[in-house]
């Protein structure tokens, strides 16, 4: 039986990992044997916090959307086993009041950051065989209103995997999406209503009214979210690729 969280001598890319999701994988991976990490965020200090002790780390300041940021590091990701693509920003706001710049900050990091860090990373993984995973989102799914360009954006990147996944089955790189629902992480902080409730009745209360449409009830970790990218990642997910799992405590139903 293959042991699902197996990732001794192996290396692995995670985007957006300062915090939440990006952390969690980054520290799940440390923990199940990863030799190598390469960890791409625009928040030095919080990459600096992360303890991973037992691997090489290689930490990189940078937004995900610099394409000299790509030219840069992909020699240094020659013979990637694994990568989670993951940084992304939030947006609120109805699409007709949304300005142009907005929806080009959004899609900058959120789309083109993740085309290029998925393009950077199969070609890392040329003439061997490995696996990723696009971090997308059940608003790519579910018409939410009020996030137009975030929905949009993961919309996209859930798409794009599927596409990845099929030009590359045959090299031996399997590619596979998650699309959570609520999770608990700071990409919450970018919205003006969350903070006010967060000033007016604290963070738990706060999320525990916006879980009210998730029939769970709750909103999930980081670690919940790493547990399921780690296992689409390993070699327990051998025969799954093109899959966009969802895992969002019943918010699609």
């Amino acid at each position: 039986m293959t042991q699902i969280q197996d990732f001794a001598g192996r290396s692995a890319l995670v985007t957006g990992a300062a915090s939440g999701i990006g952390a969690a994988c980054a520290r799940a991976l440390a923990a199940c044997g990863a030799a190598k990490l390469v960890l791409v965020d625009v928040d030095a200090a919080g990459l600096d916090a992360l303890d991973l002790s037992g691997c090489e780390v290689h930490r990189i300041v940078g937004s995900v959307a610099d394409e000299a940021l790509w030219q840069g590091l992909e020699p240094a990701l020659t013979g990637l086993d694994h990568a989670v693509v993951n940084a992304g920003i939030g947006s609120g706001g109805p699409i007709a009041s949304i300005s142009p710049s907005e929806w080009r900050r959004v899609m900058a990091v959120n789309l083109d950051g993740a085309f290029l860090t998925l393009a950077s990373s199969l070609r890392a993984m040329a003439g061997k065989s490995g696996s990723v995973v696009v971090v997308a989102s059940t608003t790519g799914i579910k018409p939410v209103a009020g996030i137009g360009p975030y929905g949009v954006s993961k919309a996209a990147v859930a798409h794009m995997a599927r596409i990845a996944a099929v030009e590359n089955a045959r090299k031996g790189i399997r590619v596979n999406a998650i699309a959570p629902g609520g999770v608990d992480t700071a990409i919450w902080e970018s919205g003006d209503d969350f903070n006010a409730s967060v000033a007016a009745i604290g963070r738990e209360a706060t999320l525990k009214a916006m879980a009210k449409t998730t029939p769970l009830g709750r909103f999930a970790s980081s670690e919940e979210m790493a547990d399921s990218i780690l296992y689409l990642l390993s070699d327990a997910a051998a025969n799954i690729t093109g899959h966009v799992m969802v895992s969002d405590g019943g918010f699609t139903l």
